[in-house]
């Protein structure tokens, strides 16, 4: 895994009612992150790929300690900056690499049209290409949710805090405006998530207080898949 820059990732879940408490102390410290809209937050839509037998999801529900995803991934429902990322965990630490896509090159992928992958001048999407063939990658579910995000350029750090989780139920169609969806996390409940490289200044810690946090390794992912899972009785 050389070439990765692996971050620092500690994730917790609060209650919305601590979120509140929490952005009204980061707002006063921190820059908000300028994907923000006029309320401080913005949208997220993933498509995450797994294999046929769930590698992703079954290494996640173990505990594995590296583990690696692909997904693709847009923001406010604009389809004209799309990304492909691949997200690496290595123990507590991340790093996650990324390219762009345009919508048709989606659509050609969720089509089964992937040649051009394999031609493409980007590693990253060589690797997709790679990935879609030998690991059998297929698109598995969609994740919508509402991020606020607040940065601290010493020691690099990123807040954020993800509600109103929801999943996609019975499609994979990315850009699926009315997209059949439910609930995946409890509407009084919120993830926050911090993100750092070499530190994290003391007074972050105070804001976001963690010393009073138990860390958790909630994976939106996971949780999605798990409920379309349960109502489906596979589990």
């Amino acid at each position: 895994m050389t070439g990765l820059k692996y971050r620092n990732e500690l994730k917790h879940i609060v209650t919305m009612a601590d979120a509140l408490v929490t952005r009204s102390r980061l707002s006063c410290m921190l820059r908000t992150d300028k994907n923000a809209g006029p309320n401080g937050g913005y949208h997220i839509r993933s498509l995450y790929f797994d294999t046929p037998e769930d590698k992703a999801l079954f290494e996640k529900m173990e505990g594995l300690p590296i583990k690696e995803k692909f997904r693709i991934r847009f923001y406010n429902h604009n389809h004209g900056f799309i990304r492909l990322e691949k997200k690496v965990k290595h123990y507590s630490k991340t790093a996650k690499l990324s390219t762009t896509l345009t919508k048709g090159e989606v659509q050609d992928i969720l089509g089964g049209s992937i040649t051009f992958l394999k031609k493409s001048g980007q590693p990253l999407l060589r690797e997709f290409y790679l990935k879609l063939r030998t690991e059998r990658l297929e698109p598995k579910t969609i994740v919508d949710y509402m991020r606020e995000a607040y940065h601290y350029p010493a020691g690099n750090v990123r807040v954020t805090m993800d509600s109103s989780v929801r999943t996609s139920i019975s499609s994979t169609d990315l850009f699926d405006a009315d997209l059949p969806n439910a609930t995946a996390l409890d509407s009084g409940l919120c993830i926050l998530e911090v993100k750092y490289d070499g530190f994290l200044p003391e007074f972050i810690q105070d804001i976001v207080q963690l010393n009073n946090c138990t860390s958790t390794a909630f994976s939106k992912y996971a949780a999605c898949r798990l409920y379309n899972t349960s109502i489906r009785g596979i589990m």
